[in-house]
């Protein structure tokens, strides 16, 4: 009897464990979704600069959306990324980006540690969609070959240059202004 009351809750235990995964991973597909990431108000401002991007609309039909370039596809990236994100929700409830204006005051710092991420990570999430062995330098304009094949050799990830590719690049601020 004990056996079966063991074999009864091992199973129990089981089932929980697989619901709770199917649950943790509908919870990490919704987050990702543009839908969930633009719902926050300041998370707006982003979304219309996105569109006006080639990430956005392009001849080839395809679009980039929040994910794509801020979620790592790895699991312990990812949720490092979905912690980190957290202190964006907690600026937005807190009011500190909640207005365009804080948003714009805000914006350069917050730019800064997206980049420091991706230069830290050879710009990872560019590299899910781009990647050197896949570029066809031969069918670039003659300034982005000459760049790309610049890079490629000079061991440069894609945010050394593409910094402001799908929001408009903030302004560095003045001297003046960090010392107030």
């Amino acid at each position: 009897m004990a056996q079966r009351i063991s074999m009864g809750i091992a199973i129990l235990i089981f089932l929980a464990g697989v619901v709770f995964a199917g649950l943790f991973n509908m919870g990490l597909h919704f987050t990702n979704e543009l839908e969930f990431c633009t719902s926050c108000h300041s998370m707006q401002w982003n979304l219309k600069e996105l569109k006006e991007t080639i990430h956005w609309k392009n001849p080839y039909g395809v679009r980039a959306i929040c994910s794509n370039c801020h979620v790592p596809k790895a699991f312990i990236p990812k949720m490092i990324a979905k912690v980190m994100a957290v202190k964006d929700v907690y600026h937005e409830i807190l009011g500190t980006i909640d207005t365009k204006e804080k948003f714009e005051a805000h914006r350069w710092e917050m730019a800064n540690d997206v980049w420091a991420k991706m230069k830290a990570t050879d710009s990872r999430e560019c590299r899910s969609c781009h990647s050197w062995e896949a570029m066809d330098l031969a069918a670039q304009d003659r300034r982005a070959r000459k760049r790309h094949g610049r890079a490629q050799d000079e061991g440069k990830t894609c945010i050394d240059c593409h910094q402001g590719i799908a929001h408009e690049e903030p302004d560095e601020p003045d001297d003046e202004d960090e010392d107030e």
